[in-house]
This record gives structure tokens, C-alpha cells and sequence, in this order.
């Protein structure tokens, strides 16, 4: 092998390193990126439970305290285990689903502009985790220790 092959090849090695590296930095990044919205707003409605129950049941749906209990646990869990990377593609699915519901049950007044955003920032939210389900977690995640 000449001095120019071995160079070639140690070069493309380290480049070849360098995208790996930049590659599950990023799927962590995303992953914190999307978690947060998750995990601040199951927080905030363990800080209003009655508002967020009568909210619930302003809209129709039945069993607002258990929709509640169902929509903290599945923001807080959700979002600690998509940091995690921890069944991430299932997580990330769950919340997805999640997302899509919520636009649809909370947000569907798309004539109210502020309702229209939220609408479509859910949509969007489902988005960018259908891309983690379709993708995976990343080298930075308990789902790479596992295999």
C-alpha cells in the first residue's frame, strides 16, 4: 500500500468517525429538543390539576381525571424516555399518537389563530417523532447499551 493510500484511508476513516459523531449528537439534541415540551407541560398540569380537569371536560371528553392522570404520565414518561433513548421508537410513536390526538381534540378550532398554531406545532411535533421512529435513538441512547 503507497504512502497516498494509506493517508486516503485514514483520512476517509476519520471523517467517516467525525459524521458518526455529529450524527448522534444530533438524534440526542432532537431527542432533548422534542422531549421538553413534553415534560414541561406534564409538570404544568400537575401544578393545575382542577383547571386541567375542567379543561378535559370542556371538551367532551369522558373521564377527565383519568385523562389527565394518562396525559402526565404519558408527557412526563414519554419525555424522560425519549432522552433516555429508552424504546425509543415505541416512545416516540406513543407521543406522536399523543400529539395527533391532542391537535384533534384540543385544538381543532382552526379558525381561532392561536388554536391554528397549536394545531399545526402538534402536527409538526408528531413530525419530527415519527422521523425518531423511523430512525431510532442514536449512539447517545440506553437503546444502543442494549444491543
Amino acid at each position: 500500500m503507497s504512502q497516498s493510500t494509506a493517508t486516503t484511508s485514514r483520512d476517509t476513516l476519520e471523517l467517516s468517525s467525525s459524521v458518526a459523531t455529529t450524527t448522534a449528537t444530533a438524534a440526542l439534541a432532537g431527542r432533548v429538543f422534542l422531549s421538553a415540551i413534553f415534560i414541561l407541560s406534564g409538570i404544568s398540569k400537575l401544578s393545575a390539576p382542577a383547571m386541567m380537569i375542567g379543561y378535559i371536560g370542556s371538551v367532551g371528553l369522558p373521564f377527565p381525571q383519568l385523562a389527565l392522570a394518562l396525559a402526565i404520565i404519558i408527557e412526563i414518561g414519554g419525555g424522560i424516555a425519549l432522552i433516555a433513548g429508552y424504546r425509543t421508537r415505541t416512545v416516540a410513536l406513543v407521543l406522536a399518537l399523543f400529539s395527533v390526538v391532542t391537535a384533534l381534540a384540543f385544538h381543532n378550532s382552526l379558525g381561532d389563530q392561536n388554536q391554528f398554531i397549536h394545531f399545526f406545532k402538534n402536527i409538526a411535533m408528531a413530525g419530527g417523532l415519527l422521523q425518531v421512529v423511523a430512525f431510532g435513538a442514536g449512539r447517545f441512547s440506553l437503546d444502543a447499551r442494549r444491543r
